[in-house]
């Protein structure tokens, strides 16, 4: 392979890529939409935004239904940090509307 040919391949794979970031994107904010509706539905009945059996049951399905080439440990690593995103989410958005129901 030249070194032309090299960088046309890079250049199809990184177009690949960011492609793919699109509909990861795309996919995460769909998730942040569902979580948004589960914050309301537990700020209405005042359950806790953090349920470490929830977030077990996350892992397990991922991990069970993976194929790979990511391993166990790097999915948990991932869908941890997902989680703990959209908990802060969870948490800024029960603050703030803590704090307009102050204000009213």
């Amino acid at each position: 392979m030249t070194r032309e040919e090299a960088l046309a391949l890079l250049a199809q794979f990184r177009g690949e890529i960011d492609a793919i970031d699109l509909e990861l994107l795309a996919l995460l904010n769909r998730r942040t939409r569902v979580v948004e509706q589960i914050g309301k539905v537990k700020e209405s009945v005042h359950l806790p935004i953090y349920e470490p059996k929830r977030e077990q049951d996350v892992f397990r399905n991922v991990t069970e239904n993976n194929d790979g080439p990511l391993g166990e440990d790097a999915l948990q690593r991932i869908f941890e940090r997902i989680i703990d995103e959209m908990r802060s989410l969870q948490k800024m958005r029960r603050a703030n509307q803590s704090a307009l129901n102050k204000s009213e």
